[in-house]
């Protein structure tokens, strides 16, 4: 008895609630195809039920990089124009949801400057650093503000990060949402970031046996089947081709037995990842719907950049649920998980920027049919409009003793609600030696500070198409709004300003670099 009046008493406090629970999940490394719904042959059938609850977005962007992209999604702005990892011009979601009475909390991977709780957030569990061993974690774990020192296990099973932040994330829920509170308590916000697929590729043995042999076939047929399904689906059109193999990535048919072998050991691992992924974020789900808090929650689930191409292995003989182990994948599977664009994580073509975008939300907020695809170009600054927007603050000038710099987004509201929203005209996207601009359906990009490329991506979003000498006049216009974003925006210093070199630059990716001499 007392444990039904506890359910109906939050059942009622639930349908009181005004104002939706946000809640953002973000991805680490994750490729654009890497999910059923993005299809994906990975088994991922809670995020493929809120794509057929909710809606996908086919264009939305990151910053093809792990900090950066985090440093947008909770200001609103570009990166540099936030000041970087310290956010010395820039507010967090936080921060400014706190005039709304929003409960804040994260869990997962910060990677930037000081903690979560010095920027707004109530709560926090996980680590500072970028990367961490999932199984021992680091010396950069934190709970509210204070050193946590990892253990063997927890509530009973071998310490896995990716569990133990859901672990957390449903405690601070229920730690806020309990019987104690008030009649109607506070809405919350919450950031789920998750480390994983991020490297190294680290499973428990029962894990991986479920991808056992999965991946035998090799990237290249693969590839060609998450092609298939993505235009089946009507995720993609038929129109755009499935970017060819860089000469950079062996034929799968050209591998030994031997390299054959590991190279499906690795995705075997990887596959698995991004399975416990998706079950932890089944378990929120569920926590939610136990709760009576799901009807009013919006969710959105993104990546923080594509697929990387990085080697970085070290103890290849020890196995991938031994804690000592740290495998990573190169460009082969990176090129699939990517699936069908070019380049990788970093990169500021289509394949570094393009993210899986999931949202799930209130009646009120999303109007859009189930199942439902918008084909409209978003940005992770969208997240902190969206999110101003629906708890009907005001973006504030100061903050914290910082002053905040214009914010660069638009909310997604009029997306969600099956309207057209006024464009972003330009978006601009800057990482270290790789730039790009879109505007409309043009887009110029330059990698690795080689020369500007334009594509028209209505017609070509894999980028196969160079059409910079048919349109010289057009690329000189782009890279000028790119250079005075730059340049008054973002605020890059000099020597990331530039010009770039009037030929295409030899991409690296570690022992699988490209050495063509390109025109």
């Amino acid at each position: 008895m007392r444990l039904m009046i506890i359910s109906l008493l939050l059942t009622f406090w639930a349908a009181a609630q005004k104002k939706p629970n946000i809640v953002i999940i973000m991805a680490d490394d994750l490729g654009f195809s890497d999910l059923g719904c993005y299809g994906s042959e990975i088994n991922t059938p809670n995020l493929d039920t809120l794509a057929k609850e909710g809606l996908r977005f086919t264009q939305f962007y990151n910053t093809a990089k792990c900090h950066s992209s985090r440093v947008s999604l909770l200001t609103g702005l570009y990166c540099d124009q936030a000041g970087g990892a310290s956010l010395s011009r820039g507010a967090s979601i936080a921060e400014v949801l706190k005039p709304a009475k929003y409960h804040t909390m994260m869990v997962g991977k910060w990677h930037l400057s000081k903690q979560p709780t010095d920027f707004g957030f109530d709560r926090y569990w996980g680590h500072l650093s970028g990367a961490t061993n999932f199984f021992t974690g680091d010396d950069t774990f934190r709970l509210d503000g204070k050193p946590w020192k990892v253990p063997a296990t927890h509530k009973g099973k071998q310490f896995y990060t990716t569990n133990v932040i859901t672990d957390y994330a449903l405690d601070f829920i229920d730690q806020h949402w309990s019987v104690k509170e008030e009649e109607n308590p506070d809405p919350f916000f919450l950031y789920c970031a998750y480390n994983a697929p991020h490297y190294p590729l680290q499973a428990c043995q029962k894990w991986n046996k479920k991808y056992k042999d999965k991946y035998t076939k090799g990237w290249d047929i693969l590839r060609q089947r998450r092609h298939e399904k993505q235009i089946e689906s009507g995720l993609l059109p038929a129109k755009w081709p499935l970017s060819p193999r860089a000469a950079h990535i062996p034929a799968w048919n050209s591998l030994s037995p031997e390299a054959k072998q590991w190279e499906g050991d690795r995705m075997e691992v990887y596959a698995a990842m991004v399975d416990v992924l998706d079950q932890n974020i089944g378990r929120l789900v569920a926590h939610l719907k136990k709760k009576g808090l799901y009807d009013n929650t919006l969710i959105m689930f993104c990546s923080d950049n594509g697929a990387c191409p990085f080697d970085r292995t070290r103890g290849k003989e020890l196995k991938p649920w031994d804690p000592k182990s740290y495998w990573c994948y190169d460009v082969g599977w990176a090129s699939l998980g990517n699936t069908p664009f070019r380049l990788y994580k970093q990169n500021q073509h289509e394949g570094g920027i393009s993210s899986p975008m999931i949202v799930r939300g209130p009646k009120s907020l999303l109007k859009t049919r189930p199942n439902s695809f918008t084909r409209q170009p978003s940005h992770l600054i969208d997240f902190m409009a969206t999110c101003i927007e629906i708890s009907e603050v005001s973006y504030p000038k100061t903050i914290g003793g910082r002053t905040i710099d214009p914010l660069q987004g638009k909310s997604l509201l009029p997306i969600f609600a099956g309207q057209e929203r006024k464009a972003h005209d330009p978006l601009y996207f800057h990482f270290s030696k790789d730039r790009a601009l879109r505007s409309g359906d043009w887009k110029i990009a330059s990698a690795k500070m080689g020369r500007w490329e334009l594509y028209n991506l209505n017609e070509d979003r894999t980028e196969l198409l160079d059409l910079s000498a048919k349109h010289p006049k057009r690329v000189e216009e782009m890279v000028a709004q790119w250079q005075e974003i730059a340049r008054t925006k973002d605020r890059l210093p000099k020597n990331q300003l530039k010009a770039v070199k009037d030929t295409l630059t030899p991409q690296k990716f570690g022992i699988r670099s490209d050495p063509r001499a390109t025109k």
